[in-house]
C-alpha cells in the first residue's frame, strides 16, 4: 500500500494589505458612510478587483478623468496619487474632494517639489504609464526624467551634472532599483537622494518574505491582480532564486496539477490584496492535498496613518 504524500503550505508574513491601501480602503469606506452613494474615485482606489468590485456594488463609481464626475459631487483621490493639475480641476469644478493617497506616495511628492525649486533636475524610477509614476512627474514635468533599466541611466542626458536629484516609485524594492542607482552614482558622484528611501517597507518586506519562500516551498502562488505591480514583482523575485512562481487572482485560478507535481507550496499576495481572497487559497490548497499550514514571518508591520482631515470627526463603525 503507497504511503500518503505529505505536502506542506507555507504561508507568507507579513503579506497582503499595506497601511497605505489599508488607509485608502478605510478613507472610501467612511466617505461612503458619510455622504451615501454615489461616490467618484480617481482610478481604481487600489489595485484589486475584488475590492474594486466590492465598491462599486456599494455606490463606488472609479473614473479616469475629473471631468467624469458630475458637479456638486464627492471624489476620492486613489491610493496612488495625482499631479497638482489634476487637484487644480478638481478645485475649480469645485467638487468636494477626500484625499487617499498613501502619505508615504505623498512624502516622495514633495521631494520632487522641493528638488524642482532648487533647480535639480530630477531622476525618477519607476515603471511608464504607472498612475503613481504619472502623478509624481506630474509635480515638476519639465525638470523629471523617467529611468526605467541601467540603460535609461546610463544614456540621460542632464542640465547640470552636480545638480542632479533621484526619487523613486514606492512599490519598487531596494533590488529593483539598485542597479540604475549604482550608475547614476558613478555618473553623478553629487547625486542628491532623500534623507530617507523612497522604497515602501511593506514593499521590500513581502519581497523579503518570498525570498524565504522559496527556501521552502517548490512551488510559490501570488494572490494579486495582474494589473499590480507589486504582485507581478513577487512573482518575479520567486521566479529569480529558480522556483516556479504563478500569479493567482483567485482560489478559482489554482490548478490542481501545480499542486499534484509539489512536494511544497508557498503562498502570499500583493500589498493591495484583500485577507479573504488569501484564506480562500488557503481552503482550496488543503483541499487540493496540503495537509499543514506553517507560518514563515520576516517581521510585523505596524504602521498606520491618520485619517484625512476632513474625516477625522466620522464616528463610523469600520
Amino acid at each position: 500500500m503507497t504511503e500518503a504524500r505529505q505536502r506542506t503550505l507555507f504561508l507568507a508574513a507579513p503579506r497582503g494589505f499595506c497601511a497605505g491601501v489599508r488607509y485608502a480602503v478605510d478613507v472610501v469606506d467612511m466617505v461612503l458612510a458619510r455622504y451615501g452613494a454615489p461616490v467618484y474615485v480617481r482610478h481604481e482606489i487600489v489595485h484589486n478587483q475584488r475590492v474594486c468590485a466590492d465598491f462599486r456594488s456599494r455606490g463606488v463609481v472609479f473614473v479616469d478623468r475629473v471631468a467624469e464626475v458630475p458637479d456638486g459631487g464627492v471624489l476620492v483621490f486613489s491610493a496612488h496619487g495625482v499631479s497638482p493639475k489634476v487637484r487644480e480641476e478638481a478645485a475649480t469644478r469645485g467638487l468636494r474632494v477626500i484625499d487617499a493617497t498613501c502619505p508615504l506616495v505623498g512624502k516622495v511628492h514633495m521631494e520632487v517639489l522641493r528638488y524642482a525649486q532648487d533647480g535639480y533636475d530630477i531622476l525618477l524610477i519607476g515603471h511608464r504609464g504607472h498612475v503613481e509614476v504619472e502623478g509624481t512627474m506630474g509635480h515638476a514635468p519639465e525638470s523629471t526624467h523617467l529611468l526605467e533599466t541601467v540603460a535609461d541611466a546610463e544614456s540621460v542626458c542632464v542640465r547640470d551634472p552636480a545638480n542632479v536629484a533621484v526619487v523613486t516609485q514606492t512599490t519598487l524594492s531596494v533590488d529593483d532599483t539598485s542597479g540604475i542607482i549604482a550608475v547614476l552614482r558613478r555618473r553623478f558622484p553629487e547625486l542628491r537622494s532623500p534623507s530617507t528611501d523612497d522604497i515602501c517597507y511593506a514593499t521590500q518586506n513581502r519581497q523579503n518574505a518570498v525570498k524565504k519562500l522559496v527556501e521552502r516551498a517548490e512551488l510559490i502562488l501570488v494572490v494579486g491582480s495582474k494589473s499590480s505591480s507589486n504582485a507581478n514583482r513577487l512573482v518575479e523575485v520567486a521566479r529569480a532564486d529558480g522556483r516556479s512562481a504563478k500569479l493567482i487572482e483567485t482560489a478559482a485560478d489554482i490548478d490542481p496539477s501545480w499542486v499534484e507535481q509539489a512536494d511544497s507550496v508557498g503562498l502570499t499576495s500583493a500589498a493591495s490584496t484583500p485577507e479573504t481572497l488569501v484564506q480562500e487559497a488557503v481552503d482550496r490548497l488543503l483541499a487540493l492535498g496540503c495537509d499543514s499550514v506553517r507560518d514563515v514571518e520576516i517581521t510585523r508591520e505596524a504602521l498606520t496613518f491618520p485619517l484625512p482631515k476632513p474625516l477625522r470627526s466620522v464616528d463610523v463603525e469600520l
